[in-house]
């Protein structure tokens, strides 16, 4: 039998740390199956620890440091 691992999906807004319920930035895939859902601050205090029982770290806290230009009018806002 042949596994095929399907690619993460993307962290949205509906997903939160599992510890204090902001909004998640990663995501830590366990061997057992399971996942763990951390915010950007979470995931960097647990960084040791997760990555000796992590198969995979899926890190999107680098969207934190992007920008959003507004698209609405002066008058619009």
């Amino acid at each position: 039998m042949t596994t095929v691992l399907t690619p993460a999906s993307p962290l949205t807004a509906a997903d939160r740390c599992d510890r204090c319920g902001a909004q998640a930035y990663l995501r830590v895939v366990l061997a057992s199956g399971g996942e763990l859902l951390f915010c950007a601050h979470h995931g960097r205090k647990f960084e040791p620890e997760l990555k000796k029982i992590a198969v995979e770290i899926q890190d999107e806290s680098g969207r934190l440091g992007s920008t959003t230009t507004a698209t609405a009018a002066d008058d619009e806002r």
